[in-house]
């Protein structure tokens, strides 16, 4: 199986997903650049990393050399360019934003090495779109992580049209060095989890505009009767009711369909600033957690 042409990753964007996405990578034994433009971000995700480090020793799921390693392993970079500049691979974890992502790669494609592997964590949008902003789309792919990073083992690979059979392998390897459990989807819109995880979770917030069980009982049909470890509106208040509103426009622009139409709800909550655990109240108050 191809490897990464180095053990150098750039992860640009530190939010919920950055930030996560680094630490696995430092703990799989990667060197990171962690780079964002917003003042603060970096130094605020590193702290974060090392919380869940901490707690993670404390658990006893990870070695105290293990977490002292990957500090090691992490540094903060200046620029996009810093980030890039020698790494094997480019992890890009910004907004559901297309052309912020196509700038993103634009930039990233004329400062990494002609080898390196391009990937966004996108949950829904094209891989073959943000490629054709690069002059290599040969090395470009889909890496969809799953929120939280270091808990969930799921990583969605993404082939894009021109994407290589030795980008895909080459990505698989990664995802195996970092403990992940990958799956291959090819580019369509929403992919393979989105598509689904977007449906359960617009129908769950349709029973909550009609009444018929509340979002906890809702969410514990899901996590008891399915065994799911969130339910469908915990998880989007997780995930934020504006990505999902954002995500499920998309889809619905995109195949059509009444089940990717947002519900009047989701529209609502998202004007009142109702994001979810982000902003402290989405379906559950988390202000109070």
């Amino acid at each position: 199986m191809s490897e990464l042409s180095n053990s150098r990753v750039g992860v640009i964007g530190a939010g919920t997903m950055g930030h996560g996405i680094a630490q696995v990578c430092a703990l799989g034994g990667y060197d990171v650049a962690l780079f964002d433009p917003m003042p603060g971000a970096v130094d605020r995700a590193l702290a974060r990393i090392g919380e869940n480090l901490d707690k993670g020793v404390e658990r006893g799921k990870v070695a105290a050399a293990d977490a002292a390693g990957a500090r090691g392993r992490l540094r903060a970079a200046g620029t996009l360019r810093d980030a890039v500049a020698d790494a094997g691979l480019m992890i890009e974890a910004v907004p559901e934003a297309m052309e912020l992502k196509e700038r993103i790669f634009h930039e990233a494609d004329e400062a990494a090495p002609a080898d390196a592997i391009l990937a966004s964590n996108t949950s829904s949008l094209s891989v073959s779109r943000i490629a054709a902003a690069t002059g290599r789309p040969e090395r470009v792919v889909g890496l969809h992580f799953f929120n939280p990073v270091h808990v969930m083992k799921l990583l969605v690979v993404v082939r894009g049209r021109a994407t290589s059979q030795a980008s895909v392998n080459a990505s698989l390897a990664f995802a195996g060095r970092i403990g992940k459990e990958p799956i291959v989807v090819t580019d369509t819109p929403g992919f393979a989890s989105s598509r689904l995880g977007v449906v359960l979770g617009l129908e769950a917030m349709r029973m909550v505009e009609e009444e018929v069980a509340s979002p906890h009982d809702i969410d514990r049909a899901m996590e008891l009767g399915y065994n799911h470890p969130l339910g469908p509106l915990k998880l989007t208040d997780v995930v934020g009711l504006d990505v999902r509103l954002g995500i499920a426009e998309y889809l619905h622009g995109e195949l059509g369909g009444e089940q990717y139409r947002p519900p009047e709800i989701l529209r609502r909550m998202v004007a009142e600033g109702r994001l979810g655990k982000k902003s402290g109240r989405g379906f559950y108050d988390w202000e109070e957690k």
